[in-house]
């Protein structure tokens, strides 16, 4: 009897345990996935370009006239003081030599005008000596007419005789003037390049830094002529830099005013701050790498970060711009990979208890890795990244994260 009963007690034992091997084998098996929780805080949504550093306020130098550049006394990079330092040397243009036969016909020009002058002066003795005497023939009808001896017609005709006379002394003088003049004119023109026993000619225009600040660029160090108007070198002050990036078009119109920047890839280590100034309100066709036309807009920052926290950053240095689109201190966001299109609305996998549930949600701002739920989510929730095809709505679930923590 105690056999039987034993024997009957293994049989119940062995039956409950195939059964329950039998039961476990045919469990359906979790679908290994990555499960994270939804979060809520800040979020941003930014326009990454390429931007360029640039001096603010540049000054070019020019030449004043047209001349001779002296060699330059600058040099790239060297400091510069407003209206202080010299920063170009231009030499007036030199008269050019004569030949023989211009050279006689100057000098005969000369003698002409000489000759002019002293006829000038004859006339304008003469005219003194007529005005000389014609004024005391006024006097003495003057005299006479008081005393009643002569008539007043005589005073008359003595007074417009001296008036004549005064005239033609005047124009006895500018005809002097005139001949002086050109006795001047026809002398320059005998002038010879004055040059000195080191042979180089005296005189010379210093021109000095518009602005304080460092050298940007020197067109050409050594002497050269020039021409009025010709770029010679360009200041400015390295530390008053803005930047500079195109952006499309279609991306300009959605900048904020007044939008706030990241600058990354500057060379430093630490990540600098800038904010919009301006928007181009014209555009210009650029050809992309891959040959496509594009309208780019010119969009200028202000760097905000104190200059010693971008130390060595200098004129025409290449840059990353993050520009802040759209931001917000409270979102409830979830990864980019955990939603995906239901027809034309947006769902995702929520975990419940081990179970994939398929969910619809409502969708706001995006960036590069998260994406707003504005509804169909609560915090305290966790979803699905990146799926798959195994996962549907009722499949058991199981966290990657969890099964390679228990293999370590």
């Amino acid at each position: 009897m105690h056999r039987r009963t034993r024997l009957a007690l293994i049989l119940g034992f062995s039956a409950v345990v195939i059964g329950g091997l039998s039961w476990t084998a045919m469990r359906p098996v979790p679908v290994m996935v990555d499960i994270v929780p939804v979060t809520r805080g800040p979020m941003q949504v930014t326009l990454d370009v390429d931007g360029t550093t640039r001096i603010r306020e540049i000054f070019e130098v020019s030449a004043p006239i047209t001349g001779t550049a002296k060699r330059s006394p600058v040099r790239v990079g060297d400091s510069v003081v407003a209206g202080d330092t010299v920063v170009a040397i231009v030499q007036p243009v030199a008269p050019s030599l004569l030949d023989a036969r211009s050279r006689q016909q100057a000098e005969a020009a000369v003698h002409e005008a000489q000759a002019a002058l002293a006829v000038a002066d004859s006339r304008l003795t003469q005219a003194e000596e007529e005005l000389s005497y014609a004024q005391s023939q006024f006097d003495r009808a003057q005299e006479l007419v008081e005393r009643g001896v002569a008539s007043l017609v005589r005073l008359e005709d003595a007074a417009q005789i001296l008036n004549v006379r005064k005239s033609a002394r005047e124009a006895a003088q500018s005809a002097r003037a005139m001949a002086q003049s050109t006795l001047e004119r026809t002398e320059a023109a005998l002038i010879m390049p004055d040059v000195t026993s080191d042979g180089n000619s005296e005189c010379c225009i210093t021109l000095r830094a518009p602005t304080d600040g460092a050298v940007l660029s020197v067109e050409h160090v050594s002497e050269r002529p020039v021409l009025a108007g010709e770029t010679l070198l360009s200041v400015g002050d390295p530390s008053d830099l803005e930047i500079v990036a195109e952006v499309l078009s279609r991306d300009a119109v959605q900048i904020p005013d007044g939008a706030n920047a990241h600058i990354d890839r500057w060379g430093g280590d630490d990540q600098l701050t800038a904010k919009l100034r301006r928007i181009d309100p014209s555009a210009r066709t650029d050809i992309s790498a891959l040959g496509i036309e594009e309208q780019r807009v010119e969009t200028v920052f202000d760097i905000v970060s104190p200059p010693e926290d971008r130390a060595g950053l200098g004129n025409g240095y290449a840059l990353r711009l993050s520009i802040v689109m759209w931001e917000t201190e409270d979102a409830v966001q979830v990864p980019l990979g955990a939603v995906f299109r239901l027809g034309s609305d947006w769902a995702l996998f929520k975990v419940e208890n081990g179970v994939a549930n398929q969910v619809v949600v409502e969708t706001g701002a995006r960036n590069d890795r998260m994406v707003q739920i504005t509804s169909g989510l609560q915090e305290t929730d966790s979803v699905i990244v990146h799926p798959g095809d195994k996962v549907a709505s009722g499949s058991r679930v199981s966290s990657s994260n969890d099964a390679n923590a228990t293999s370590r």
